[in-house]
């Protein structure tokens, strides 16, 4: 296994706070409100042969993840999409992630925070599917003991970086018992996400996916319904109760990290095997994030 690269300590470049800086230099103080409070959010982009997939969309909900907490990045969606470019160009990447990251800063450390600064870095590296060159084959999900909180609870509208606690439990329990990841039932016991994708199960020749209602509605979730549709394919967006999982014949995940990544196995007993829908789909897919941003805009909402 090759050795890991510390994110600290790395030759480049970050956007942060309006101007590109050495990416060593990128640092922030001990006593920042996100750090203690959670009071951050963030993005996860690809871009492919120097295209950012829906550059457009990412930029939009993470100023809208900021309201959602209660603050106003300042900056406007032009000067995020344009921070995003620069630093790709800084860093020599035509395929990479991109993470824009957004906090309250270290002028007050209360619960109270509305004298705090709001901060905006935007971070990108060359980084392959999560799941690695292997995840054609399939993935293994276990079973989470954590479900995604009641709306009421928390902003699950939010892509904030608080709400991803309960996925790194859940991910490292998993991995500790052998899988790749977890499956996250909701508040309520229906099936949910993995820890940080969402999931499509085909049941008699359609595509079913849970309602986002107490999680995030991923962008590339909502691309790949419009790829479906758009083959005619059935899609199906409901509440699935877990026996459901066993009606199953075919199960993926959807995430800018993910991709479409097959599914094999959740939990000890139920197998799928990736087939004509999520073969099709992740070709379509694989084309798409390839086109020019304005071929993407026509092809998939």
């Amino acid at each position: 296994m090759a050795a890991l690269v510390p994110f600290d300590d790395r030759d480049g470049f970050i956007w942060w706070d309006g101007k590109l800086i050495p990416w060593r230099d990128a640092k922030l103080h001990v006593l920042s409100h996100g750090l203690h409070y959670g009071s951050a959010v963030f993005e996860g982009e690809r871009a492919y042969g120097g295209n950012i997939f829906k550059l457009d969309a990412h930029t939009d909900r993470l100023i809208e993840s900021g309201r959602l907490l209660g603050f106003e990045i300042p900056y406007s969606a032009a000067q995020i999409n344009q921070a995003c470019i620069e630093v790709m160009a800084a860093n020599n990447l035509t395929d990479a992630y991109l993470r824009p990251l957004a906090w309250r800063g270290s002028e007050q450390l209360a619960v109270s925070a509305q004298h705090t600064k709001i901060h905006l870095m935007i971070a990108c590296w060359e980084w392959p599917n999560l799941f690695g060159a292997d995840r054609l084959k399939g993935v293994r999900l276990g079973l989470a003991d954590w479900r995604r909180p009641h709306p009421q609870t928390a902003p699950t509208a939010s892509k904030a970086a608080g709400l991803y606690m309960i996925g790194t439990l859940a991910k490292h329990k998993a991995e500790a018992e052998g899988y790749n990841d977890a499956l996250m039932l909701t508040w309520d016991g229906f099936v949910g996400e993995a820890t940080g994708a969402n999931l499509f199960l085909v049941i008699d020749g359609k595509l079913h996916t849970p309602t986002p209602d107490c999680f995030l509605d991923g962008i590339t979730r909502k691309t790949v319904i419009a790829l479906a549709r758009a083959r005619g394919i059935e899609v199906v967006e409901r509440h699935i109760p877990f026996a459901d999982l066993a009606r199953a014949t075919e199960a993926f995940l959807t995430g800018t990290a993910a991709e479409i990544t097959p599914v094999r196995q959740i939990g000890p007993d139920l197998s799928y095997a990736p087939s004509t829908i999520t073969e099709t789909l992740l070709a379509d897919y694989e084309a798409l994030v390839l086109m020019p941003p304005e071929e993407v805009a026509k092809r998939a909402a």
